[in-house]
């Protein structure tokens, strides 16, 4: 199963930030199990939502050095804190602040806070690969394209 922990992304500045959003929705699937009676985000979902736009946001300062085939792959989270519970309904204002990204790997610093409040955070290092499958890289740009037009296709 393949979770996108992001509905849209709200600003994309490589090499700097990335900005974006997820809704917590009581029709997440993993809120069944998590908690029964007493539903919540899990932290590593959170991270992933974090790692998706950290991705989104070093692969796109790699384009923009003339690198299109790379992809970046999470390889790992540090100093990750969880500091408050995202239940359903909860808006979660995700930003990733570029702070290394070369041609081998990336890395970000992750900051998730629903109504102002931070409730997690994290270092997140990326490693980069070449992308050749034609598959792979049509799917990655539909989701890019829906995180930032709300679309598969650019307007």
């Amino acid at each position: 199963m393949r979770y996108l922990l992001l509905d849209r992304i709200t600003a994309l500045e490589p090499p700097t930030r990335a900005l974006g959003i997820k809704v917590c929705s009581l029709s997440e699937d993993f809120l069944a199990d998590h908690f029964p009676g007493h539903p919540v985000m899990p932290g590593a979902l959170l991270l992933e939502g974090l790692a998706q736009l950290g991705g989104v946001l070093v692969e796109a300062t790699l384009r923009a050095r003339g690198r299109s085939d790379l992809h970046a792959l999470l390889l790992s989270a540090d100093k990750a804190r969880f500091r408050q519970l995202v239940r359903p309904g909860d808006r979660v204002e995700l930003e990733t602040l570029g702070e290394h990204a070369t041609e081998d790997g990336g890395r970000v610093r992750g900051i998730a806070r629903v109504d102002g409040n931070v409730v997690a955070e994290a270092t997140l290092t990326f490693a980069l690969v070449k992308v050749t499958n034609p598959r792979v890289i049509e799917r990655r740009l539909e989701y890019l394209n829906l995180w930032l037009y709300g679309q598969t296709e650019a307007p």
